[in-house]
């Protein structure tokens, strides 16, 4: 199935969704490490978070049968 421009299929909100909880668990596994861990990132929060998610987005892929 095709989205027309300007339009919002249920798909695209599914790939949204889906990639709104890699990016948060990628900020909640930053906020347990700093937390728990007592590490204090600094100003490189945001680039910790960044990472973060992408290792988690790696690991689902690598977990998950991937269709292409």
């Amino acid at each position: 199935m095709i989205s027309k421009q300007n339009k919002l299929i249920k798909q695209d909100l599914i790939k949204i969704g889906k990639g709104a909880a890699i990016a948060g668990t990628g900020a909640l596994c930053t906020y347990v490490l700093q937390n728990i861990g007592n590490i204090n990132f600094g100003e490189f929060t945001p680039i910790v978070v960044g990472i973060i998610s992408i290792l988690v987005n790696a690991i689902l892929k690598f977990v998950n049968k991937t269709k292409y």
